[in-house]
């Protein structure tokens, strides 16, 4: 791609995101939603591989369904109310329809079945920025308007999300979709407890960001798309597979590393507000999404890669990936559990 329009369309990613971030008025929350969706569109095509058209006409569907119900969700609420701040949703109508909307837009359970089939279709870099960035736009939108929404509802997206991501993934065999299910499960932990502290939503989506995209570039630097080519990269660089494995077992939430934060955090909130089923049944959830990470830690680091392989061996193929954003996210990954105390301060 023309280094021209990529810095155009990543320069639009940042506005669409910023502007919905700074938005108080419905019309400008939409419309920078519109901006991010736009923006990234080209850049999910930009291979020209049937798979990825696939994904990007299927993305671009879902997500015009999700802003034209939030623009239908904001219009009946100014009707019924006369007002379009977005603190103000008080029409019960409205606020349902809303949070569908951004449901969808985020890939909740039970509206998820796009984001496994996209994520699929892109290239691993393409589906970082849409599991990590594009999902911080909808959930500031959520963030603003958790207190006027219906409790329940939140807390069965949360549930169920967090049931169906650990599920879905069991069978997987494809790192994307294996990963796509991951986002959907850590979406739901972010939800249950945004009505109770707003605070946790954003330590818990800066946790899930550090973590993915350390998992995408760890994946990209080993040329690995599928659970039978994680098995050659023990014997390619010891030192990266035991990387990955870690940084997974960190995405399950396993301590001491840093995924267990969030959970623990969590759990910690929802006993506290007398919650003590739902709290059980989110560790348990964890435990099903725990399961297939150690999958793919067993296919790594625990087994010896078959000799006849479907796939092309990589064994000594250079990469051009700049390893310093993917030290960092690693260290941020294996490292942050003892500043917990730190970081809950900075956000009291």
């Amino acid at each position: 791609m023309n280094p021209y329009v990529l810095a155009i369309l990543l320069s639009s990613l940042g506005l669409g995101t910023t502007l919905t971030f700074a938005s108080s008025h419905w019309l400008l929350a939409w419309m920078g939603l519109e901006i991010n969706t736009l923006a990234i569109t080209p850049l999910m095509a930009q291979h020209h591989h049937p798979r990825a058209v696939e994904a990007t006409t299927k993305y671009f569907l879902t997500q015009a369904t999700a802003a034209a119900m939030i623009l239908f969700a904001s219009t009946t609420n100014a009707w019924a109310t006369g007002e379009w701040s977005i603190n103000d949703l008080s029409n019960p109508i409205a606020s349902t329809m809303f949070v569908a909307a951004l449901a969808l837009k985020i890939g909740l359970a039970p509206v998820h079945f796009w984001m496994p089939e996209v994520l699929q279709g892109l290239d691993l870099l393409t589906g970082l920025i849409l599991s990590t960035w594009q999902k911080l736009a909808p959930f500031a939108l959520i963030v603003q308007t958790a207190q006027t929404i219906d409790p329940l509802l939140l807390t069965l997206l949360g549930a169920t999300s967090t049931l169906v991501g650990g599920w879905g993934g069991l069978n997987q065999t494809q790192l994307r979709k294996i990963l796509a299910y991951s986002s959907i499960a850590h979406m739901g932990w972010m939800i249950i407890v945004v009505q109770y502290a707003p605070q946790l939503t954003l330590i818990a989506l800066a946790t899930y960001i550090i973590m993915t995209s350390a998992t995408f570039l760890t994946l990209k630097m080993s040329l690995a798309t599928k659970i039978s080519t994680l098995a050659t990269t023990w014997s390619k660089s010891p030192v990266l597979a035991s990387t990955t494995a870690l940084v997974l077992l960190s995405l399950g939430g396993l301590p001491p590393l840093t995924g267990f934060m969030p959970k623990w955090m969590i759990l910690q909130e929802l006993a506290k507000q007398d919650l003590p089923l739902i709290a059980t049944t989110m560790a348990l959830t964890a435990l099903i999404s725990l399961y297939f990470y150690l999958r793919l830690c067993y296919a790594m680091t625990l087994t010896v890669s078959p000799n006849t392989t479907n796939s092309t061996t990589p064994w000594r193929t250079q990469t051009t990936q700049v390893s310093l954003p993917l030290a960092l996210f690693v260290v941020s990954t294996l490292g942050l559990l003892p500043v917990t105390p730190a970081i809950l301060m900075l956000t009291a």
